[in-house]
């Protein structure tokens, strides 16, 4: 296994085809779709064996940086490596993807479904794990895809996933159409399993709480760029949540300040001592991600295990 699991340099994906002349509603594709921008100078390294939050507002680029990591997109500029390599195909065997939608074949049975997983990854398929993912949740191998509900055709696909033993797996929204249960039993096993053999994890999710208690790194996705990157505690270690007199907060670096009570709290980047009147908190991780995405505009912040060397071509 390479060092790294995933790195971008100055990553950029453009929907809505060849640019074409600025019109009065913006610019335009030369069909006559509007074209933006999902990502745009995106830059950022995981380290192999972490699991990843990759958090951000709805719209923010996750899904496309995650489709991008699975091979499933090109991008309009920019580089991506992927286990080292930046051709998809070189990699594919060696990571699985579950996207938002759990795509399945649903005139399959559940074990044609597993078949098929089995028969396209003959050197790597593993049965046991796919068989708990799909015994936990009490489901019968003769039941067809169609018929089942949301949180089965996750389980489903979480067999799929984790049966095809990846070194790198991406996860979009994963558990949302789970019970908290279910969550909390899925969520285990995967952890178990990637802790077992060192898969590197990469999950967009919105339960902030849940990530708190199972990731080790952050990715903060707003307006196509990553904004805040590296290890939870490095991140959480880096801010400061404090409150007191509404009060000039220089030389601080100020990602969020609010009004509170008679004075203001703040979360601040510290640049040496705090003025006297200050009353100084460790933030949460929920705290930080809400100042952030509350702050778009905060100036970003990559711990060194996540900045992307500048000898990577875009």
């Amino acid at each position: 296994m390479t060092a790294t699991a995933i790195e971008a340099a100055g990553l950029g994906k453009r929907y809505g085809g060849p640019l074409g002349p600025i019109g009065r509603r913006g610019l335009r594709g030369r069909r006559g779709r509007r074209a933006h921008w999902a990502l745009r100078d995106c830059s950022f390294r995981i380290p192999t064996g972490r699991i990843c939050a990759l958090v951000g507002p709805n719209g923010a680029g996750k899904s496309t940086l995650l489709a991008h990591a699975a091979g499933l997109l090109a991008p309009t500029e920019g580089a991506l490596r992927v286990l080292g390599s930046a051709e998809p195909a070189a990699v594919r065997q060696r990571v699985a993807y579950v996207a938002q939608d759990k795509p399945l074949y649903p005139r399959l049975t559940i074990g044609e479904t597993l078949r098929m997983g089995r028969e396209l990854n003959p050197e790597r398929w593993d049965d046991t794990i796919a068989e708990r993912v799909l015994a936990e949740g009490r489901l019968d191998h003769d039941r067809r895809v169609r018929a089942l509900s949301g949180g089965q055709r996750t389980r489903v696909a979480l067999a799929l996933a984790l049966g095809k033993r990846p070194e790198l797996l991406l996860l979009d929204e994963p558990m949302a159409d789970l019970d908290p249960l279910a969550r909390q039993q899925l969520m285990g096993v995967l952890l178990s399993d990637a802790a077992e053999r060192g898969t590197t994890v990469v999950i967009s999710s919105h339960i902030v709480t849940e990530l708190e208690n199972t990731c080790d790194y952050l990715l903060l996705v707003n307006g196509g760029q990553v904004r805040l990157g590296g290890e939870v505690e490095d991140l959480l270690h880096a801010h400061t949540l404090v409150t007191g007199p509404a009060a000039d907060l220089t030389p601080h670096t100020v990602v969020e300040s609010r009004p509170s009570g008679r004075g203001l709290t703040a979360l601040v980047r510290p640049e040496g001592p705090l003025a006297d009147g200050w009353r100084a908190d460790a933030p949460s991780l929920e705290e930080l991600l809400l100042a952030h995405l509350r702050s778009p505009e905060a100036p970003v912040l990559l711990t060194p295990s996540a900045t992307t060397p500048t000898e990577v071509a875009a």
